[in-house]
């Protein structure tokens, strides 16, 4: 689960990226529908999402709070990004040891 959080994490983050480059006239303002729908379906999954992780993880309210915040601050995924990446290595089991004895 939180594999496909990250996944949809960093796409969302890029679509709200795309959606101020429209606004900022980077892009051409005939794409506005397509990408604003885009990034709408992104936003909700991935609030959607974060709340299962959250849940699942059992992380405070300030932590999804913080990952909410993530998701309408530009550039905010990256550090995101970095942070589930700690997370999930954390949350891989540790390779089983065995006794030579």
């Amino acid at each position: 689960m939180i594999k496909l959080f990250r996944i949809v994490s960093c796409a969302e983050g890029l679509s709200y990226l795309i959606i101020l480059s429209v606004t900022l006239g980077f892009i051409s303002r005939d794409y506005v529908f397509v990408l604003g729908m885009t990034h709408g379906v992104l936003f909700m999954v991935y609030l959607v999402l974060s709340l299962l992780v959250s849940n699942q993880r059992g992380w405070s309210v300030i932590k999804w709070l913080g990952l909410f915040v993530a998701a309408v601050v530009p550039f905010a995924f990256i550090p995101v990004e970095w942070w589930m990446r700690k997370e999930a290595t954390n949350a891989q089991p540790p390779a089983l040891q065995t006794n030579p004895s």
